[in-house]
């Protein structure tokens, strides 16, 4: 049996070659048994998954991972050329409030700072773009090397792999060297680091029995990790301890939108003093989350800031953002013209998203082509001024998919590309990737929470 390939589905050769090989081996079984069967795996992904992989080449792979590289790089440098060397001026435009400004430029002074994130992207059959950079530790994704270990349980997919030299990147093992790197002074000499995976208590009553997976599937890279949170804390001669250990390194899955609740930030103190005073490691700093902000890739879009980067760095912004701007009343289009941003969104709302620049996970985005003209103007008019940006829609290509009934299916994928750093991760500073893929063409966001499946990503190696 030969499958047809539509002219469109151009991205991946390898991913149209599997859906052939698939062809030629029908009733191999189902390919997602081992990942159901997984309660890490389920927990995690809600028994929701592709019943194929993503492939990514090896020069789109060394291409998004160095681009994702300068753009961290420029995100880093924000401070120094938009803000004249101000962590806290950075905070306060991208929407933090005093007192997690205050916090967080606090967190700066302390430590070092180690390249993690995972960046969103979709890809347009041409090149990928990017729609968000998360960087921060709580990331998720860690279970990614079990789900690609899950998948190569099916006989087909184990063949293909070794056939084509596929290989794939344990997240996990990036997040755990990236931790013991930027919290060095922290780790003891002579036994494994004791490592509190922490949230809030009102999040850990939601995330805590994956958060105790994360603390568990530590000890397989040598650290002893325990799941809680800061009510499970005290604090003998002011270093943090639970459960009758004394604590190394606290893993922050708490985010800087957990800090502008003050009961939080009061459960938290205790810790983020003892991390002031060099008594415990905080991985990773508070400030990571700043540049990570929507607001930041709006500044790099910004037309009136073109001339602080260098041609090489301005390629690669045209070259993986798209256009994004704060939501103001006067910004400029696409071309460069001054324009009324209000006007300029109204008359594109189907090419257009709008995005709060301080929640994560999907939270209050509106995609202009979901809402009828008289909401989409409402929501521009009440965001103005405010933490929102504005950004072009990208629309992605659809992927050969195998259906998990013998045949084949369109997909459009949410790309999540994790980056480390290179003298962390090795070879380019690629850390893994998972897919969220959805059967919508016109899907605004492509996510868990918007009824996707999840997949596991190989690359040629």
């Amino acid at each position: 049996m030969t499958v047809t390939r539509p002219p469109h589905l151009h991205r991946s050769p390898l991913g149209h070659a599997y859906v052939e090989h698939l062809a030629g081996a029908a009733g191999a079984g189902d390919p997602t048994a081992a990942a159901r069967e997984s309660a890490a795996l389920t927990l995690a992904y809600r028994d929701r998954f592709l019943a194929g992989p993503a492939f990514l080449g090896d020069a789109e792979r060394r291409t998004v991972a160095g681009d994702l590289r300068t753009i961290y790089d420029l995100l880093r440098s924000l401070p120094d050329r938009i803000f004249g060397g101000s962590l806290a001026a950075l905070a306060e435009a991208v929407g933090m409030s005093g007192q997690q400004t205050a916090l967080i430029t606090r967190s700066a002074r302390t430590g070092s700072l180690v390249p993690l994130g995972r960046a969103d992207l979709y890809h347009d059959g041409t090149a990928f773009s990017l729609l968000e950079f998360n960087i921060t530790s709580a990331l998720g994704g860690f279970e990614n090397a079990d789900l690609n270990r899950a998948m190569l349980t099916f006989a087909p997919l184990r063949e293909f792999v070794t056939r084509h030299r596929l290989g794939y990147r344990d997240t996990l093992a990036c997040m755990a060297r990236t931790m013991l790197a930027e919290c060095a002074t922290a780790v003891p000499a002579g036994r494994p680091p004791v490592v509190a995976v922490l949230d809030t208590v009102d999040n850990f009553a939601v995330i805590g029995p994956r958060l105790r997976v994360f603390a568990a599937k530590l000890a397989e890279h040598g650290i002893e990790g325990i799941a809680c949170h800061p009510g499970q804390l005290t604090y003998p001669n002011g270093r943090p301890t639970v459960a009758g250990r004394t604590v190394d390194i606290v893993y922050r899955y708490f985010l800087a939108e957990d800090l502008a609740d003050p009961a939080s930030v009061a459960e938290l103190e205790p810790l983020l003093a003892a991390a002031d005073q060099g008594k415990v490691g905080l991985f990773s700093r508070l400030d990571a989350e700043i540049y990570g902000n929507k607001a930041t890739l709006a500044m790099l879009s910004d037309d009136r800031h073109r001339a602080l980067f260098d041609a090489a760095e301005l390629a690669c912004v045209d070259r993986l953002l798209p256009w994004t701007r704060y939501v103001r009343p006067r910004t400029t289009d696409p071309g460069g013209s001054d324009v009324d941003l209000l006007r300029y969104a109204v008359a594109h709302r189907d090419d257009l998203v709008l995005k709060p620049t301080l929640l994560h996970g999907g939270s209050g985005i509106v995609a202009g082509w979901q809402v009828d003209p008289a909401r989409w103007q409402a929501d521009l008019t009440a965001a103005m001024d405010g933490p929102y940006v504005l950004q072009r829609r990208i629309r992605p290509a659809a992927e050969p998919f195998p259906d998990g009934a013998g045949g084949a299916q369109d997909l459009y994928l949410n790309w999540g590309i994790y980056l480390g750093d290179v003298d962390v991760v090795g070879e380019d500073g690629y850390a893994g990737c998972f897919v969220r893929g959805s059967t919508d063409p016109a899907v605004g966001v492509v996510s868990l929470g918007a009824g996707a499946a999840v997949g596991s990503a190989f690359h040629e190696s």
